[in-house]
């Protein structure tokens, strides 16, 4: 049980640092990969394409890899998808600018990223269910807790070290070290990152009793569409509140700290750094709460808190006049008050479908909800004509709020069900 728990802390937390190194590390070296001529919306609506990419390909990924998690083993495909987004980390940190090849460069930064997506929703739809499936039920949400926190924990670690190299290195300038080669460094650290991961699941991680892991099928996606429609509708919703705020908070807020309220590059990666590391503060306490009052009132309550707290510490944070201290204030309770969804998510969602079709219900109801909110530049454009741009988002976040409790709302109790015994489940058909 403990050496899933920490397979799943680490996968969660390898996985995390892959997905945020573009809104992080290469935010300050994009002119590396496109044009120094293009507008500033078409340099935005590129940088957005980069990371929304990966999130379009974690669906897929989690379908695929989730069918064989379900038919052939959790621990087998976790391997190959580790090794899948290992190597594709790599590829990156190796690929030549605009200068060398043109917009190849963009083109093959997203492409790369799709795949990278596409293997990482493998690997959290294999990994996240198998440590479930190893907790005893009253610490469930505990352990949960542990193994989502390092999401925001990696993005903190993520904005330490570009915070570190953008004081080393010259970021000015396309000729400058840390646009030429410096952003490169976090990636090889992924890669290698993924490469003790393969290792510790390779060595210390088993499969699952048979009698918890269920009857195998040979088709788990489609039982899981045919049989289990309301149980994934009703995730769905949930997890559309919540990547819409996590999207306005880890990708949005940066480009507003800099356009809006001027901060420069080192001041608004330590600001994010303190949302993050605030935000993974907070999780255990999510968790340990979602244990106690139940996770269907803790997500109805949790996503008022996100419509009135969390949009609203956004607008303050805007209105604040770039002081770092005030930056730092309101930055710290959005970051509490937006991404505490995460906190009893693995729990929650793995608690939500039978053992048979397990890692497929976890993967796709985690990931199926990505693909709307990767477009909020988009949503963000077409707003422009009704409020500033540094406002919209501050709206984006009360309508998560409202999906987030929706999302509770139409789902039933599930902290007390046995993974082992299907017949605890309440009705998900």
């Amino acid at each position: 049980m403990r050496a899933a728990v920490r397979g799943g802390v680490l996968a969660y937390f390898v996985d995390q640092f892959d997905i945020y190194l573009p809104i992080v590390v290469v935010a300050p070296a994009m002119i590396y990969f496109q044009s120094a001529g293009l507008s500033a919306s078409t340099t935005a609506m590129l940088s957005s394409l980069v990371f929304a990419s990966t999130l379009i390909g974690r669906p897929l990924g989690a379908v695929i890899f989730g069918h064989f998690a379900d038919t052939v083993g959790r621990k087998r495909t976790t391997l190959v998808a580790v090794g899948g987004f290992g190597v594709t980390t790599l590829l990156i940190a190796c690929l030549p600018g605009h200068e060398t090849i043109g917009t190849w460069s963009i083109g093959l930064l997203i492409a790369l990223r799709f795949l990278d997506g596409v293997f990482l929703g493998g690997e959290y739809t294999t990994a996240v269910p198998l440590a479930m499936e190893w907790s005893p039920r009253h610490r469930r949400g505990f352990y949960a807790s542990i193994i989502t926190s390092t999401s925001p924990a990696a993005y903190a670690v993520i904005a330490a070290i570009t915070l570190l190299m953008l004081q080393l290195l010259n970021s000015t300038g396309v000729h400058s070290s840390y646009v030429q080669w410096g952003w490169r460094v976090p990636f090889l650290i992924g890669a290698l990152l993924a490469a003790v991961l393969f290792r510790y699941y390779s060595r210390q991680v088993h499969e699952p009793p048979a009698e918890v892991t269920g009857e195998r099928h040979r088709l788990p996606f489609l039982r899981l569409l045919g049989q289990y429609p309301r149980a994934l509708g009703q995730v769905f919703v949930l997890m559309t509140g919540v990547w819409l705020a996590t999207n306005v908070q880890t990708a949005v807020t940066p480009a507003q700290l800099k356009a809006h309220l001027q901060l420069s590059s080192q001041q608004v990666t330590l600001t994010m750094l303190v949302v993050n590391a605030a935000a993974a503060l907070s999780f255990p306490v999510y968790g340990v709460l979602s244990q106690r009052i139940g996770r269907r009132r803790f997500y109805i309550g949790y996503g008022l808190a996100v419509l009135v707290l969390g949009s609203g510490s956004y607008s303050l944070l805007m209105a604040s006049g770039g002081g770092m201290a005030a930056a730092l204030g309101w930055g710290a309770l959005m970051g509490v008050s937006t991404l505490g969804t995460f906190g009893p998510i693995a729990a929650y969602l793995t608690e939500r479908f039978p053992a048979g079709v397990r890692s497929t219900g976890y993967g796709v109801g985690y990931s199926l909800a990505l693909i709307a909110p990767a477009f909020y530049q988009f949503y963000l454009q077409q707003l422009d004509g009704f409020m500033p741009s540094h406002v919209a988002p501050a709206l984006l976040i009360a309508l998560a709020g409202v999906l987030i409790s929706l999302g509770g709302l139409l789902g039933p109790e599930t902290k007390d069900i046995d993974m082992a015994d299907d017949s605890t489940l309440p009705a998900l058909s």
